[in-house]
């Protein structure tokens, strides 16, 4: 029996239904609407107020995720309890068993598929049962991977519920794999660039990361594609086997960032002067904040065209690129005022032209 028989066969006997019949089904559902309404007033409440003074957050996601089917759960049992209460024949009953029976099915799968979504009860007792650190690559990777396993378990189960035999299509999966690989043999390399990418952790979403073509902050890592916010608030969508090819330098995991530069002074500066200079900068330096000190060079380069050339070579200790900007900043600002209190001028490109024979000027 399909279900359109089977509420043809219902309309035709609630017209055939005693009045103290009917009107028990009807106060049975309208009970359990009331229920539900009880159920989410007062004991998801309480629940949530139980589990909000406990230290872990799973039991928080887990009274959440089932919060939702369970409301629906409630209203399926009363219909179910209702139904049961008209004579129906016996293939319409059992196929209002197995459609409540597939409601439980579908009531459980929704809760974990909810569940999934939710990070901390994956990767808290995976952390705390295997001494894992996961990244936040990995969480979303595998809450959609646990999702489609959830999804494809509950649609066999019910499959199998209503006599629907699954293991021929089970079988023509693995006949048809092989074309079904030739003809998506791209998406398949995008995945498993994915899966290397998620197994060896080059980069996590949030990182500034920089490859021969694109430098930005990774926003988010799919199975096909990893999506990057440039610095011009372009977002890139880059293929995952594209990107597993291409060197991948991870500025945020570096903790600090080059700063190199040479200082150009005039010629006419005096050593004693130059060398004030230098000790001073360098001192300014080891004495700044947002330096890093393990390496720090402040030295006399060399003889240039029109300056004489101090080399400043230091780290900032941020991968943070405002941050750096900000310490970029405050560093010239005080090697200015340490050139101006020593009277020392910044060269610029200039050219001397003497001539062999001194010039006449008419008067």
């Amino acid at each position: 029996m399909n279900y359109v028989e089977a509420f043809k066969e219902l309309g035709m006997v609630v017209l055939d239904m005693s009045i103290q019949k009917l009107l028990l089904a009807v106060f049975i559902f309208l009970f359990t609407i009331i229920m539900r309404n009880i159920f989410t007033k007062y004991f998801l409440k309480i629940a949530l107020k139980f589990t909000s003074k406990t230290k872990s957050e799973v039991d928080d996601d887990l009274v959440k995720a089932f919060s939702s089917p369970l409301r629906t759960f409630i209203v399926i049992l009363g219909s179910y309890f209702a139904l049961k209460l008209f004579p129906l024949s016996l293939s319409t009953r059992q196929f209002i068993s197995r459609a409540f029976r597939s409601s439980i099915i579908i009531t459980i799968a929704w809760g974990f598929y909810n569940l999934e979504g939710t990070y901390s009860i994956l990767f808290e007792l995976m952390g705390d049962k295997f001494n894992l650190k996961t990244s936040k690559v990995l969480k979303p990777f595998f809450s959609k991977i646990m999702r489609v396993i959830t999804v494809v378990i509950a649609l066999g189960i019910v499959a199998e519920e209503f006599d629907y035999d699954i293991s021929g299509f089970i079988a023509g999966l693995g006949i048809g794999g092989l074309a079904v690989a030739m003809a998506a043999k791209d998406f398949l390399s995008n995945i498993f660039g994915g899966i290397v990418i998620i197994m060896d952790k080059p980069f996590d979403i949030g990182d500034w990361i920089t490859t021969s073509d694109i430098e930005g902050v990774v926003e988010d890592i799919s199975f096909r594609s990893t999506k990057i916010r440039t610095f011009n608030k372009a977002v890139v969508t880059v293929p995952n086997s594209m990107l597993v090819q291409k060197p991948i330098i991870n500025n945020s995991r570096r903790g600090i960032r080059r700063i190199t530069f040479k200082l150009g002074v005039t010629y006419s500066t005096p050593r004693e002067k130059l060398e004030r200079c230098i000790n001073r900068i360098e001192k300014m330096l080891k004495n700044h904040p947002g330096v890093d000190k393990d390496t720090i060079f402040v030295k006399f380069d060399g003889f240039n065209d029109s300056s004489l050339d101090i080399l400043l070579y230091f780290f900032a200790n941020t991968s943070d690129w405002a941050r750096y900007l900000d310490i970029k900043h405050d560093v010239n600002f005080q090697i200015m005022r340490i050139l101006e209190e020593e009277g020392v001028e910044v060269a610029f490109p200039s050219t001397s032209i003497y001539f062999e024979n001194a010039l006449k000027t008419e008067q």
